[in-house]
């Protein structure tokens, strides 16, 4: 455990999480003693070669896909980008749909498209934030190439169904005799769901490292095999000329470790998680008179739980919250001098009130009862205060 998140309250996993010990370990002797550059002929460049291709077939075991498929980068958001831009370069008359509640690293992407002239659509989401399915089939034409919906939402934890979105996808391609691509953006996915990739109908999906216990700056984009992306990055030809530059090989070693661990302890994780988010709602229930839960308990990943308290800031929350020691993340978002309502907030139908008023707890794998408790003491502490400012 973190000495970190035993002397604080951290509850703030879905932002990032710090490197675990066992992680560090794997990772440290390629800084120092095992220090070779790949692309060399010598022995320690290609201890760190096999290296890599070690880290690439552990991740190919997660996922249920062949070592190829696996493409190492430096996280969530340059994946999504690389799914995304480097097909739209590949084909002709591009259409591509998406959804209202994606992350940003695959909203902006599509914009710039967009911008291009790429036909794009944003499917809506009902008021629990699934994708409405009848909208999408309607949208579905010949010149849609790409369909990239995410996992698990990062505000709200909501859980899209890929299979039968895939099973979409796969009946308008039979039907007529076209090619459609399927993305998913899995970044909160890891130690929550299944990442088998057969199993989800998936072609490309992305994964990023500093979610589940890796450092920051490295992830990977699962590319089926067949699939023709144009790279990003030019130059050596590494990865098998999808992304350029020498490879960053502590991080990749660690990345595959972490990711090993998450698929090794997920079904604990997910008992131990709805046991917490279940004591963390039963407690707010019973203390806080006036709230809202956005995230619906049976269509969530358990540790991700957004909550808005109406006649309330809730950067007002999280920075009282902060003082004693517990860190916990907005449902809206700072751009420059002003403050937005969460789009994915939004997209559910909350007002802007109910969305800036709203604060997002996500637990990991450290979190106790005694955080639960301590939490909730603590936010009805800072909303007593808040309150008593209006008086």
């Amino acid at each position: 455990m973190s000495e970190f998140i035993t002397e604080n309250n951290y509850l703030d996993h879905a932002a990032t999480t710090y490197v675990r010990p066992e992680v560090l370990e794997k990772m440290l002797p390629y800084f120092t003693e095992k220090f070779g550059n790949p692309s060399s002929l010598y022995d320690i460049a290609q201890e760190s070669k096999n290296a890599i291709e070690e880290a690439r077939e552990i991740c190919a075991n997660v996922l249920n896909c062949h070592p190829s498929e696996i493409y190492f980068t430096s996280g969530g958001s340059e994946s999504n980008n690389m799914a995304i831009k480097g097909i739209h370069k590949t084909r002709m008359d591009f259409g591509i749909i998406s959804s209202s509640i994606e992350h940003h690293a695959v909203i902006h992407p599509i914009e710039q498209l967009s911008q291009l002239g790429v036909d794009s659509t944003f499917i809506d989401v009902d008021q629990r934030g699934l994708i409405n399915l009848e909208k999408f089939k309607k949208n579905i034409n010949k010149s849609t190439k790409l369909v990239t919906f995410m996992y698990v939402n990062n505000e709200i934890g909501v859980v899209q169904n890929l299979k039968e979105i895939s099973r979409i996808i796969k009946k308008y391609q039979s039907d007529y005799n076209c090619e459609i691509l399927f993305h998913s953006d899995a970044v909160q996915a890891p130690g929550k769901l299944s990442l088998n990739v057969e199993e989800l109908g998936v072609d490309l999906l992305s994964i990023s490292g500093h979610k589940i216990y890796a450092p920051k700056g490295v992830g990977l984009l699962y590319k089926k095999n067949g699939i023709d992306i144009q790279p990003l990055i030019s130059g050596g030809g590494q990865e098998n000329q999808m992304r350029s530059g020498t490879e960053n090989v502590p991080y990749i070693v660690a990345f595959a470790e972490a990711l090993r661990l998450s698929e090794d302890e997920r079904l604990e994780n997910q008992q131990k998680m709805k046991k917490m988010s279940d004591l963390l709602i039963s407690e707010i229930t019973s203390r806080v008179k006036n709230y809202k839960l956005n995230s619906s308990r049976d269509i969530c990943v358990p540790n991700i739980i957004n909550l808005s308290f109406p006649g309330f800031d809730g950067e007002s929350i999280i920075l009282g919250l902060n003082f004693k020691g517990i860190y916990v993340s907005s449902g809206s978002a700072c751009s420059s001098a002003s403050i937005e309502p969460s789009h994915v907030l939004s997209a559910l139908g909350l007002t802007d009130e109910e969305s800036l008023s709203s604060i997002r707890v996500s637990l990991g794998r450290d979190n106790t009862e005694e955080h639960i408790h301590d939490f909730v003491n603590a936010l009805e502490g800072v909303l007593a205060q808040l309150a008593s400012y209006k008086r």
